[in-house]
């Protein structure tokens, strides 16, 4: 089955998952929810690609001079809509790579911009975490909320162990990935070429650490505005819908849910981000609104995505092409 294969059937069991929670009660609880709300939460998003889109251009230092504001703003767009399309989001990092290409910026610098931000997401998450504890400490959570907690708080561990391992023992990883390759079958010219990109990308992830700290403050400062915005976003479409639950449960349900969605290697998640909020969130609210909530948060935080960054992903998929036509014509 081809991508689109997938992401049509990806999508299909998205939907099916509230439509079947929420029965005859979905399309009264939807047309409840008031249009100007959502206009807010659209309004969210965009100012969360803004973000972004500034915040590449922080990391890339003096090479984002090169990309200009509204440039950044589509090359954030096309990746997200390549997160969104592709098993595990692993689409994004190649679309980044590709569209900052053509601003004559190298793989490995580009690629050490996606590191570097995906760290500072987990960063984000750590501190959240962090932070979520120590609430629990002075307010009594609920059973599921602190199961919620805990199953967070694993998955993040275990991630940053994962990339403290990785950074501890790089060497040997570089060196077990040859043999590997070699095993493979893979030509020592092909083996060669290969150990110079990674030590690029290793060289290209070592000067972004060595950015101003300044500089290195206000990229953080800026995921934690994007995420807040981000994970505020279910907190809202409850409101909306006219239940009472705090912003905490709220930000665990997606967390679990959108975790459980990047290893279903699905594309955005789909159908397993849905399945796994609704079993969070229906004890906490009941099984229509949690249909309702479920159908109206993915809406703006996966549909939209596809909708808005699909046209600005062709187009600049598209344009070097055109350029070429218009030269040899």
């Amino acid at each position: 089955m081809n991508r689109l294969g997938w992401l049509g059937l990806a999508m299909l069991l998205a939907l099916s998952v509230p439509a079947l929670l929420g029965g005859r009660d979905l399309l009264p609880r939807l047309q409840s929810f008031a249009p100007g709300l959502m206009a807010l939460l659209l309004g969210m998003i965009l100012l969360c690609w803004t973000l972004n889109a500034l915040r590449l251009r922080l990391l890339l230092g003096e090479q984002g001079a090169r990309v200009g504001r509204i440039r950044s703003l589509g090359v954030v767009m096309a990746t997200e809509f390549a997160i969104c399309t592709t098993p595990g989001g692993t689409g994004g990092p190649l679309t980044l790579m590709a569209l900052l290409a053509r601003e004559r910026i190298a793989p490995s610098r580009s690629g050490a911009v996606f590191a570097m931000d995906q760290l500072n997401d987990l960063l984000f998450f750590f501190c959240a975490m962090l932070a979520i504890a120590a609430y629990a400490l002075f307010h009594r959570l609920g059973h599921s909320q602190a199961h919620m907690l805990m199953g967070s708080a694993l998955l993040l561990c275990a991630a940053l162990v994962g990339i403290a391992l990785l950074l501890r023992y790089r060497r040997g990883v570089i060196r077990g990935n040859g043999r590997l390759l070699r095993r493979l079958g893979m030509s020592p010219a092909r083996r060669r070429r290969w150990a110079r990109k990674v030590l690029r990308f290793a060289h290209a992830l070592a000067d972004t650490w060595r950015m101003p700290r300044r500089t290195l403050a206000l990229v953080f400062i800026l995921t934690c505005a994007h995420w807040c915005l981000r994970y505020s976003v279910l907190y809202l479409v409850l409101r909306g819908l006219g239940v009472e639950l705090a912003w905490i449960p709220s930000f665990l349900v997606q967390m679990l849910s959108l975790s459980a969605g990047q290893f279903s290697l699905l594309p955005g998640g789909a159908g397993a981000a849905e399945l796994t909020s609704a079993t969070l969130l229906s004890p906490l609210v009941g099984s229509s609104t949690a249909a309702a909530a479920i159908l109206i948060w993915r809406a703006v935080t996966y549909y939209f995505y596809l909708l808005a960054g699909g046209p600005v992903f062709l187009y600049l998929l598209a344009r070097p092409r055109q350029e070429r036509r218009q030269q040899t014509g």
